[in-house]
């Protein structure tokens, strides 16, 4: 069943889509009627299976992927007068998270068409004196060139915040994304892959950066709610100002269920990622990213990306197909193109202008059918030959 019915109703192929069955239910039903709602045993729980599930020494659950992003960033000391480098063609909140560490953002450009991730020489080009860290996303869950990455990383001493709120699940040379950094950040937003309505994680390997992220997480308390709950502790220092970022049981119950569905889910969206890419590939002037999507880089298909041909009304294209009960979106109007960030120290970003009109997304989930797809195609394909 979908999130929302009033939307299930508008739309016969909606963009994202999500499964409530009897086990989801009454799970949450058991942790409702446990009386304790805040962070507590199945917060911890839901962070120790997630941290084995990456192959990571320390998971921490917070309240979203923002809150995720913007511990990290402080986490690995970014403040005011440093500059943190980062994919223009990104959601807003990568930005957003820099500022809030008082961090200037400085826009990089992609690879090209086919690789929509982060270009490593531009990033190279992008680095100055005041550079603190790299915030590298792996877009629509397919793994950047991160060993490129940490080679410029390494000789400039910066730190490297992987954006993994695509890519639970994905992995480069068997590796899972969110381990190949300092410290990476999920989203567990309800069109995730992992949904859990909101949510985030943070993993890291490094114990002094995991200690400081569960201090920032929480007021910089030393105790919780739950361990002075149990008499483990009567009282409470608090170390740094920090905030209420926290997750709650019952959205931590929630991942619990779907955390072992995670890698069936991410299957079946390869599966229709497969489908469209066999029947619009080159079609109409249509492409499709990532066609060198090797044995090494395995990702989670959190996104359908096809990029429109030059010229075409991207507007009047999705008109056309929400006119047919089939919802698009756009992932992403470029973070430099948004009215606040128009100010922002400028730099020239050639391949991210070239394809920002082009990006279109079609809708992507793991119970989606083929003849859902094959609805989108037929649809999309008329519509760029009338």
């Amino acid at each position: 069943m979908s999130e929302d019915a009033a939307v299930e109703s508008r739309w016969r192929v909606p963009l994202s889509d999500i499964t409530v069955d009897n086990e989801l239910a009454d799970a949450v039903l058991e942790t409702l009627r446990s009386g304790w709602w805040s962070m507590g045993p199945r917060v911890a729980e839901f962070e120790r299976a997630f941290a084995e599930f990456c192959g990571a020494p320390h998971a921490l659950a917070v309240a979203n992927g923002t809150a995720a992003l913007h511990l990290a960033l402080l986490a690995v000391g970014c403040g005011p007068e440093d500059e943190v480098v980062v994919p223009s063609l990104n959601f807003v909140a990568a930005a957003n998270a820099i500022v809030h560490t008082g961090a200037e953002p400085v826009f990089c450009d992609i690879v090209g068409p086919d690789e929509l991730n982060l270009d490593p020489e531009d990033v190279e080009a992008a680095v100055t004196p005041r550079t603190k860290a790299l915030l590298a996303l792996h877009y629509a869950g397919f793994p950047c060139a991160m060993d490129d990455l940490r080679a410029i990383a390494d000789s400039h001493g910066l730190a490297i915040v992987e954006d993994a709120a695509h890519a639970p699940g994905a992995s480069l040379e068997g590796h899972m994304c969110g381990t190949l950094g300092d410290v990476g950040c999920f989203s567990f937003f309800s069109n995730k892959n992992l949904p859990l309505g909101e949510g985030g994680m943070i993993v890291t390997s490094d114990d002094e950066l995991a200690e400081r992220l569960r201090l920032l997480r929480s007021h910089g308390m030393t105790t919780l709610t739950w361990d002075r709950h149990h008499g483990h502790a009567s009282s409470y220092d608090v170390l740094l100002p920090g905030f209420n970022y926290r997750l709650d049981e019952v959205r931590a119950t929630v991942g619990l269920v779907e955390l072992p569905r995670l890698l069936a889910e991410n299957a079946e969206r390869a599966r229709i990622c497969a489908r469209y890419r066999k029947a619009l590939d080159g079609e109409h002037g249509l492409s499709m990213p990532f066609h060198g999507n090797g044995p090494d880089r395995t990702s989670s298909y959190h996104l359908a990306v096809v990029l429109l041909p030059d010229g075409a009304d991207r507007g009047q294209v999705r008109t056309t197909l929400a006119d047919d009960g089939i919802q698009t979106s756009v992932h992403y109007p470029p973070i430099h193109t948004f009215s606040a960030y128009r100010e922002t120290r400028r730099r020239e970003l050639p391949r991210t202008d070239a394809v920002a009109d082009r990006l279109l997304t079609l809708p992507l989930y793991g119970r989606m059918t083929d003849a859902q797809a094959d609805a989108v195609i037929e649809v999309l394909l008329r519509t760029l030959s009338g």
